[in-house]
């Protein structure tokens, strides 16, 4: 009976590790609630003022990557410190219980600060004019395009000189062919002339001959009529005692004229009303002579009727 009491742990002791161990789950509650998330900061937006953009071709610069750090973890709390193994002792003499220390609280662990984040600002554009510098053309070597391009310009060159000579060749040849063309018409038209003319001389030839062999009187006109020597008119005395001053008396006559122009022949052809005056004009008109009348450049025989007019004096 006294043995069982001697190994049961005392009272005391068991309500102190009790105690001890209520009280590290306390400390490890109020650490738990203390550790918070860390919250991640915000940075206010600057809100800038518009600005006028002109675009601008700016170097293109590498992406800065924003690296985000992570939150440190939080440690997790220390494990619970077991209790202490109940021994049970041998029997001694009873002796005051030893009561253990309480080991010391575990202080939390500060808490860490979030790291910020690296936000790269950009910079604000400014209008700015960038100086103009010239730009430089990468050289390139044009050597064979050059030799080439002049050898082509050559060809065409010559190409043309040959189109220009064949050309010009062309129209020499048709000057040649128009000119020997007009060559033969005019010596045509000189034939057809000279043939003309000395078919017209032999037909006048023929005609003079025939003319100058023919006799048959050809008419002609007052207008035709040249006198070579123009008769001697005078009014008849006889006409006269009957007719009274400023009368006039008109006749006509129809007269041949040979080829030396004397007159061959005169007939009556309107007699004047008196044949004293009629009588007198045939008589007084063969006195006279006349250029011979020519048909051809050839004189011939002709007839021509003429009105004589006699005045009364």
């Amino acid at each position: 009976m006294s043995s069982t009491i001697l190994d049961a742990p005392s009272p005391k002791l068991t309500l102190a590790a009790a105690v001890v161990v209520v009280g590290l789950h306390a400390l490890t509650v109020a650490a738990l609630v203390a550790m918070k998330a860390p919250e991640k900061t915000v940075e206010a937006k600057i809100q800038t003022p518009p600005i006028e953009i002109e675009l601008v071709t700016l170097p293109q610069k590498e992406p800065v990557a924003v690296v985000e750090e992570e939150a440190p973890k939080v440690q997790p709390a220390p494990p619970k410190p077991k209790a202490a193994p109940i021994v049970k002792a041998q029997p001694k003499p009873i002796k005051e219980p030893v009561i253990k220390e309480k080991p010391p609280k575990a202080t939390p662990p500060k808490k860490a600060a979030p790291p910020k984040k690296v936000i790269e600002k950009q910079p604000d554009i400014i209008k700015t004019e960038a100086p103009k510098t010239p730009a430089t053309e990468p050289k390139v070597d044009t050597q064979a395009a050059d030799e080439q391009r002049k050898a082509e310009e050559r060809r065409r060159a010559e190409e043309r000189r040959i189109r220009e000579q064949e050309q010009q060749k062309a129209e020499q040849e048709a000057r040649d062919r128009a000119a020997a063309q007009e060559a033969e018409r005019l010596a045509a038209e000189k034939a057809a002339k000279e043939k003309a003319v000395k078919e017209a001389a032999e037909a006048a030839a023929q005609a003079k001959a025939k003319a100058a062999a023919s006799n048959t009187p050809v008419n002609f006109t007052a207008s035709n009529a040249d006198w070579a020597s123009p008769p001697r008119w005078s009014f008849p005395k006889r006409a006269a005692r009957n007719a009274q001053s400023g009368d006039t008396f008109n006749v006509v006559l129809v007269l041949r004229v040979n080829k030396q122009g004397g007159i061959d022949s005169v007939r009556l052809s309107q007699p004047s009303g008196n044949p004293s005056v009629d009588n007198a004009a045939q008589r007084q008109v063969r006195s006279g002579k006349f250029t011979p009348f020519t048909q051809n450049g050839v004189p011939v025989v002709g007839n021509v009727t003429l009105t004589f007019s006699y005045a009364v004096p």
